[in-house]
């Protein structure tokens, strides 16, 4: 992509799921770190803020109401997830099928 950038950023991302505590654990383990959030009378949530200050949020359906189709990119610093980067894993399915793609750099060498 050589695109000029457009000065727009993404600042939220709200996934709709039936699958709530699954998802939290899924995205939990990639280095996301939640916390339950309640607005008003609305649903409980979990809500991430992401190293660029932009919030990754899980909540539960209302009325059939589910995230799509989604494809998300995430990148992860070095010290997350060491698993992952070591196993070469690039590609992830969350427990609502998205596809997860891992931006992930090779740790450097000692």
């Amino acid at each position: 992509m050589n695109a000029e950038p457009s000065g727009i950023r993404m600042s939220l991302i709200v996934l709709y799921t039936e699958r709530v505590q699954k998802c939290v654990r899924f995205y939990q383990a990639l280095g996301l770190d939640f916390t339950a959030e309640r607005h008003g009378t609305g649903p409980e949530h979990f809500a991430a803020v992401l190293a660029d200050d932009s919030v990754f949020e899980i909540y539960p359906p209302r009325d059939g109401q589910t995230t799509g189709p989604l494809r998300l990119g995430l990148a992860l610093a070095p010290s997350q997830n060491r698993t992952l980067i070591a196993a070469g894993t690039r590609t992830l399915t969350d427990p609502d099928g998205r596809t997860v793609q891992i931006l992930a750099p090779e740790p450097e060498a000692r």
